[in-house]
C-alpha cells in the first residue's frame, strides 16, 4: 500500500458518449438464480449444458444434519480424477435446478473461470425449500449457544454439510469455499460463523445482514412496499412438501403495470392481504404485526454474530444495488470490530444487484465508466481470492477495501473503509434554495411544503411494478419541479469534491401532523453546457434528453420516519407544529462531484411506492393504519441560526499529485 493508503487499479477515463441500458423493472428475486442455473430448452443452452456434462459427473444426494433433517444436494465432480480439487458450495432458497442426476446446468461456479479451472461444485437446497426437509425460516436467527442436536441454524447446517462433503466426496483437497448472491449471500455469511475447519473461504455477495435497517424489506424501519410485495407474493407462498418447483404463481393478474397507480389504488398497506395475498404469505402477516425493531427483527440480524470468523472473507456489493446495498457494508463494519484478525476484503463496484456475476458492466444507464468493471472483478478479485484460499496459488494480497469511485470513474484501494483521512464537513440549508458551508445567519429562516398522502412523490419517472433498476442514479428533474419537494443546491464547485462513507442528515423540522417521513436525496447536478450525445437513441423509453446537460444524478437517498427519532423499539408521536430535531445517516457513497458541477439536496416526505406511505397521523402500528388516518400535513424545514438544517459530508482529500 502507498503512503496515502490507496492506489489506482485503473486510470480514470474521460466521460464518453452515453450508452442506454434499457431496463424496465426487476423480476422476482427468486427467478434470477434459477435462470443462472439454466434449464436448457435452446440450442445454446443445450450446448453449454453438454460442455458441463463432458467435464463433470453429477450426483444427487441427501445430507443428514445433526437433528436428522436431510438437505437435498447436487454435487458436480470433475471427471479427471488425476488430482484433488477444492470444493465450491452454494446454499440457496431459490432451488438448484435442473433436478435429476442426468440433467446439467449451463454453467458451474461463480464465473466461467472456476468451471474452466476445475473445482468440485456443490449446490444445496436450504432447510424447508424445494427438496430439502424442514421448515424455512426467513433470515434464520443464529443460536449463540447450541445445547443439543435440536439446536440448528444456518451455521450448523453449513458445518454439517461441509463435514459430510470432505469425508465422502472423492478427490477433494479438504478445503471448502462458500459463496452466494442476495439470499444465498445471507447463507454464506451465516454459514461462516463457527466455521468447520475445512471452511477456508467465504464470499457473501449482496448478503442480507439486517432486514430492518437496510436490506430488502426495510429502509431505516420503513417498509419497502413495492419490492417486498412483489417478492413475497411469489416466493412467500407455502411449500406443499418437498418439490422441484412451486407450480403456478398467484392467480390474480395486474391490470396495470404502473406500480405507482397499483399501490395507490390498493390503499393502506393493511389492504394488501385482504385484496391480494389472502392469508397465503405468512411472513407478510408477521411483518405487519412487527413494525418496530423488536425481538422478531433483532434476532434476525446476524451483524452482531460475525465474531472471530475463521475463513478468509470477500464481501461484494454494488453502489447501484437497489435491493441489498446495506448488507456488505454492514457486515464489513461489524467485522472490523468483531473479527479484526480475519483476512477480509470488501469490494464495492458501480453495479446493480448481482450484476457483477455476468457481463461487462461498462456503464449504468446514462453513465459510462470507460472500462469493463465486471471482468475486472471476476478475473482480478473473485477468482484469485478463492484460488489463494483453497489451492495456495496466491498472487499479491488483496487489500482491505477495493472501491469504485463514481464520478471520477476509477478503482481505488484502501486499508480501511471508510478510508482514513475522511473529515466531516457540514453543508447548511440556506435562503433561496442555497447550500452553503457557512452556518445560516437568519433569525427565523424556514421552508414549507404540503405533503399529501393521496399524491405521494414518486421515486422514479419510469413505469415499474416492482422497482426500477436505474433509479439509484436516475435523473431527479422529475421530482425537483414538484411543490412538495424542497430543493437546495450549491454554486458550481470550484474544485472536485469527493465523499467517502456515510452522509449525515441533521434536520430541524415541524409538522402539522403527528407523524412524518423525511426523505433526503443527495444529487450531482451536471453543468448545462455538457456536449450533446449523438449516440443516444431518439425518444429512448424512460430516458430524457440527448446529453447530460443539467442532469440531476441521484447519488444517494434515504428515508427516516419521525416516530423512530428516539428509539426504533418504542415509537413516539410528533407534537404538532413543535420544532423537532431529526438525525440519521444515508448509506455509504464513494463519489466525486467534479469541478463545475453542483451538489443538490432534495427534501420530501414520500418516496412511493419504493417506501410505503406515512399516514402523517400517529398510530401505534403504522401497518394497521386505515384510510381515514391518511391526512395532508404541512412540513416545515427550519434553516435559521438557532434551528439549522444540514447534511454532513464525509470529505476525502484528493490524493497527492505524483
Amino acid at each position: 500500500m502507498t503512503s496515502s493508503a490507496e492506489k489506482a487499479f485503473g486510470e480514470a477515463q474521460v466521460m464518453r458518449a452515453l450508452r442506454v441500458v434499457s431496463v424496465i423493472c426487476c423480476a422476482l428475486a427468486a427467478a434470477a438464480p434459477l435462470l443462472a442455473q439454466g434449464r436448457g430448452g435452446t440450442a445454446a443452452a443445450d450446448s453449454a449444458a453438454a460442455r458441463v456434462r463432458e467435464r463433470y459427473a453429477k450426483t444427487e444426494t441427501r445430507i443428514r444434519m445433526r437433528d436428522g433433517a436431510t438437505m437435498f444436494t447436487a454435487i458436480y465432480t470433475p471427471r479427471d480424477s488425476s488430482r484433488s480439487y477444492p470444493i465450491m458450495m452454494v446454499r440457496t432458497p431459490y432451488g438448484i435446478a435442473p433436478y435429476g442426476a442426468d440433467r446439467y446446468p449451463t454453467r458451474l461456479g461463480p464465473s466461467a473461470r472456476f468451471q474452466d479451472e476445475g473445482f468440485i461444485f456443490v449446490y444445496q437446497d436450504v432447510r424447508g425449500r424445494f427438496e430439502s426437509d424442514g421448515y424455512y425460516s426467513y433470515m434464520t436467527p443464529h443460536l449463540t449457544a447450541k445445547g443439543g442436536s435440536r439446536d440448528v441454524d444456518e451455521s450448523s447446517d453449513t458445518y454439517d454439510t461441509i463435514d459430510w462433503l470432505v469425508k465422502n466426496v472423492a478427490h477433494n483437497n479438504g478445503r471448502v469455499g462458500t459463496w452466494g448472491i442476495s439470499a444465498p449471500g445471507f447463507f454464506a455469511a451465516a454459514g461462516m460463523i463457527d466455521a468447520h475447519p475445512a471452511h477456508k473461504a467465504a464470499s457473501p455477495q449482496a448478503p442480507l445482514i439486517d432486514w430492518y435497517f437496510g436490506d430488502d424489506r426495510h429502509r431505516n424501519g420503513t417498509l419497502t412496499l413495492a419490492q417486498t410485495f412483489n417478492f413475497l407474493m411469489g416466493f412467500g407462498r407455502a411449500r406443499p412438501g418437498p418439490v422441484e418447483n412451486y407450480g403456478a404463481g398467484p392467480t390474480w393478474s395486474r391490470d396495470n403495470p404502473d406500480g405507482y397507480r397499483f399501490f395507490l389504488d390498493m390503499g393502506p398497506t393493511r389492504n394488501a392481504d385482504g385484496k391480494f395475498l389472502k392469508g397465503s404469505v405468512a411472513f407478510w402477516d408477521s411483518m405487519m404485526v412487527h413494525p418496530n425493531y423488536d425481538a422478531f427483527w433483532q434476532k434476525r440480524s446476524i451483524a452482531t454474530h460475525l465474531k472471530n470468523i475463521k475463513p478468509a472473507v470477500l464481501l461484494v456489493g454494488g453502489w447501484y444495488d437497489g435491493e441489498d446495498p446495506y448488507g456488505p457494508l454492514r457486515a464489513s463494519k461489524a467485522m472490523d470490530t468483531l473479527s479484526a484478525g480475519t483476512k477480509t476484503t470488501l469490494i464495492v463496484g458501480p453495479w446493480t444487484h448481482g450484476s457483477w456475476a455476468n457481463g461487462d458492466n461498462a456503464s449504468f444507464g446514462f453513465l459510462p465508466f470507460g472500462q469493463k468493471t465486471g471482468p475486472f472483478y471476476r478475473d482480478s478479485v473473485e477468482f484469485p481470492f478463492f484460488l489463494c484460499a483453497l489451492a495456495d496459488r496466491c498472487g499479491a494480497p488483496l487489500p482491505r477495501a477495493i472501491v469504485y469511485q463514481t464520478g471520477a470513474n476509477q478503482w481505488r484501494t484502501f486499508d480501511a473503509w471508510p478510508p482514513k483521512g475522511v473529515s466531516p464537513r457540514a453543508l447548511y440549508f440556506s435562503a433561496n434554495g442555497a447550500l452553503a458551508f457557512e452556518p445560516p445567519a437568519d433569525a427565523s429562516g424556514a421552508d414549507r411544503y404540503v405533503s399529501d398522502p393521496a399524491k405521494p412523490v414518486p421515486y422514479t419517472a419510469a413505469t415499474s411494478f416492482g422497482y426500477f433498476r436505474l433509479y439509484p442514479a436516475e435523473d431527479q428533474r422529475f421530482a425537483s419541479s414538484r411543490p412538495d419537494v424542497l430543493v437546495y443546491r450549491t454554486e458550481p464547485l470550484a474544485e472536485d469534491l469527493t465523499l467517502a462513507g456515510q452522509i449525515g442528515v441533521s434536520l430541524t423540522v415541524a409538522s402539522t401532523g403527528t407523524d412524518a417521513d423525511f426523505v433526503v436525496k443527495v444529487i450531482d447536478v451536471y453543468p448545462n453546457d455538457m456536449p450533446p450525445n449523438t449516440e443516444l437513441p431518439a425518444g429512448a423509453a424512460g430516458l430524457t434528453g440527448a446529453s447530460l446537460a443539467g442532469y440531476q444524478q441521484l447519488v444517494k437517498g434515504e428515508v427516516f420516519r419521525a416516530r423512530w427519532r428516539e428509539s426504533y423499539v418504542t415509537p413516539k408521536a410528533l407534537v404538532p407544529n413543535k420544532p423537532t430535531p431529526i438525525h440519521y445517516q444515508l448509506q455509504d457513497v464513494f463519489h466525486t462531484f467534479k469541478k463545475g458541477h453542483r451538489l443538490m439536496v432534495q427534501v420530501q416526505s414520500s418516496w412511493f411506492p419504493l417506501i410505503d406511505r406515512n399516514p402523517q397521523t400517529f398510530v401505534p402500528n403504522i401497518n394497521s393504519a386505515v384510510e381515514s388516518d391518511f391526512k395532508p400535513a404541512t412540513m416545515t424545514i427550519f434553516r435559521s441560526k438557532t434551528r439549522p438544517s444540514s447534511i454532513v459530508l464525509p470529505v476525502l482529500p484528493s490524493p497527492p499529485t505524483p
